[in-house]
């Protein structure tokens, strides 16, 4: 008789680090740092505009990023919805894929990477000024780390 092989789970017992998420999981997630906690069908609504889905994907979705450590969920305060809320802060996750972003397709370019960002969506004024203190930043890290 033959034996039975047991089946591997999609991630073979590795948890996935968030840089490699799927885009519609990263999509609920966004929804959830934008919100905090929700249920499954506010999110549906928040991505109806550009990820229309039926309720039960977004709960697979759901599903998928509880299994990976990614969301945790709590009952509701009224009826039978859960409230499912982020595990992790969203700037991890930032710099993970702004990170990969600059190396696959900007060759390690951070200023080309800048430029066409800001041709795609100029920014504000108020952006401008974060932007101001971010740079400020890291020509001190730049100064300091020449010293040393």
């Amino acid at each position: 008789m033959a034996k039975k092989r047991k089946k591997k789970s999609r991630t073979s017992g590795k948890k996935p680090t968030s840089g490699s998420l799927p885009n519609a999981e990263l999509d609920v997630l966004a929804c959830l740092w934008q919100e905090g906690p929700v249920t499954a069908r506010r999110i549906r609504e928040m991505m109806s505009k550009y990820r229309p889905m039926a309720h039960g994907s977004v709960v697979t979705l759901l599903t998928r990023l509880e299994e990976k450590g990614q969301v945790t969920k709590s009952k509701g305060p009224v009826g039978k919805a859960f409230l499912f809320r982020a595990t992790r802060k969203p700037e991890a996750t930032h710099r993970k894929l702004v990170k990969d972003m600059v190396n696959r397709v900007f060759a390690g370019n951070v200023a080309a990477m800048v430029t066409a960002l800001f041709d795609a969506q100029p920014p504000t004024k108020g952006e401008l000024a974060e932007i101001q203190k971010a740079v400020n930043g890291a020509k001190r890290k730049a100064k300091s780390s020449r010293r040393r």
